[in-house]
């Protein structure tokens, strides 16, 4: 009888309770200070490394190698015959391709790997839809095949107080030279198809990025029934009332509010306002 595991990395922003009930596996990046290095969700919050901002920008890196290796070793050990690894976008990160080229030197177990071409909490809706699949006893081929699908129909949008994070941390991509840091222009940042930054939109002010951050969202609950995370970087404030103002919809099926986590928020910086939305399968 084949039996699935679920592993992703530490930039998906699921809580470690929501990663327990749904049976994922959790690769933590890295949080590197000068004095010192820590787990994203393990050793460090959020909450943390935002209060540390003012003294000193941490720098992420990939996961422990020895630490994916002994995950790796747990899944063969456990008697799981595949293994579905779903990561941050590999144009953004190298995670996918470290965890690949450990897994080369493994057997006894069929490796899946997944390129969510996102970050952030859209990575983490990704990887609830592939959990849930396992749950529902779909095989890892079927999980494999219905993938594409799951990834056209999640999106995610982010607006910030400054790219300057974004700039410190490598991860501009195709927002470099089309962003004039002037006029409190302020963008609103996605992920293209080839799993790059880009800028969606611009707007002028923090108030008008935010009324169409909500427009953005009307716009796909116009064409179908959705699930909605509304992700607050150190803005709870602004991100509650988001909240609050959308979430009577009649086409929202689900929604929450979460907080970007730490190595994602490392690249946001304070001020983040987030979107993650989930298309119905109709």
């Amino acid at each position: 009888m084949k039996k699935i595991g679920v592993l992703t990395d530490s930039s998906c922003d699921l809580t470690l309770e929501t990663l327990k009930e749904n049976n994922i596996e959790m690769l933590p990046i890295r949080i590197i200070y000068k004095e010192r290095e820590f787990l994203d969700k393990i050793t460090i919050t959020s909450e943390e490394m935002y209060e540390s901002l003012s003294t000193e920008i941490p720098t992420t890196s990939l996961p422990d190698l020895k630490t994916t290796d002994k995950i790796l070793d747990k899944f063969i050990d456990e008697g799981y015959t595949d293994l579905i690894i779903v990561c941050v976008s590999n144009k953004l990160s190298g995670t996918l391709n470290s965890i690949r080229l450990i897994a080369e030197e493994k057997s006894g177990i069929n490796f899946h790997f997944l390129d969510t071409k996102t970050l952030g909490y859209p990575q983490g809706a990704i990887v609830l839809e592939v959990a849930k699949l396992v749950k529902q006893g779909k095989t890892a081929e079927e999980i494999v095949q219905a993938f594409e699908s799951i990834r056209n129909r999640t999106h995610g949008f982010i607006t910030f107080n400054t790219l300057e994070y974004l700039k410190r941390g490598g991860r501009i991509g195709k927002i470099s030279g089309t962003i004039g840091e002037i006029l409190h222009i302020k963008p609103i940042v996605s992920s293209d198809d080839d799993g790059e930054l880009y800028t969606y939109t611009k707007t002028r002010g923090r108030k008008k990025a935010i009324s169409k951050m909500k427009n953005i969202l009307f716009e796909y609950l116009e064409k179908s029934k959705c699930r909605v995370w509304v992700l607050s970087g150190a803005a709870d404030e602004e991100a509650k009332e988001f909240f609050e103002n959308v979430k009577g919809h009649e086409n929202i099926i689900d929604i929450s509010l979460e907080q970007i986590g730490a190595a994602m928020g490392i690249h946001t910086g304070p001020g983040a306002l987030g979107l993650c939305i989930l298309e119905e399968n109709v």
